[in-house]
């Protein structure tokens, strides 16, 4: 008996889109992470580094770096096929940070890219998440010629909770983005998944 294939056909899934913030300090790598990982053409709104900038604009280390994020890289990626990422990288500078509490809306989670070179940028924005009980993940981009630190270590240097995972990652490669990704999303929906704790009675 030969057996044919079924004429029901197989129901598209619906898939979760989540919003995930990829923030840190000025030229942190934030652009170059979301372009590494995205499926589609990444949104960038990158304006030269001008003359008038220069005495606001923070350029140890970085010296190198020619434009800024103005308002926020946006990108998409496909974890399964039940699952999209939607990611808004945050403007770097303090001058910018006006935009964050609106890129905040609605996030589950969000990534802080460190730099070891620069170690202290990194300070404003794992505060602005612990005070708005965003989950996040600190994932330290392994820049050419910077020195390498073990995870704990930086955990240390940036008084992290013992639950927040710090992890090491290449923000040019899509492999290495995508893990840390994947640690955000587990993070935030662990966290989700847990019982508040209760509030102390009041006096």
């Amino acid at each position: 008996m030969a057996f044919g294939r079924s004429s029901r056909s197989r129901r598209p899934v619906e898939p979760v889109t989540l919003k995930i913030l990829v923030a840190g300090g000025f030229g942190v790598g934030k652009t170059t992470l979301v372009g590494a990982v995205s499926e589609i053409r990444p949104l960038r709104t990158e304006e030269r580094l001008s003359e008038a900038g220069r005495p606001v604009d923070d350029l140890g280390g970085v010296e190198g770096k020619s434009t800024t994020t103005v308002a926020m890289d946006f990108g998409r990626i496909t974890l399964r096929e039940d699952l999209v990422l939607y990611l808004f990288g945050t403007p770097g500078q303090d001058r910018f940070w006006f935009l964050w509490d609106e890129l905040a809306q609605g996030a589950l989670g969000a990534v802080v890219l460190a730099d070891t070179r620069r170690l202290e940028d990194s300070f404003a924005a794992v505060d602005y998440f612990e005070r708005r009980g965003i989950a996040f993940t600190v994932a330290v981009n392994l820049f050419e010629g910077a020195q390498r630190f073990p995870a704990e270590t930086v955990r240390a240097a940036l008084d992290l909770d013992p639950g927040v995972p710090v992890l090491l990652c290449d923000a040019r490669e899509r492999s290495s983005v995508r893990d840390v990704l994947v640690a955000v999303v587990e993070h935030a929906m662990a966290r989700a998944g847990k019982p508040r704790e209760p509030e102390p009675a009041r006096t």
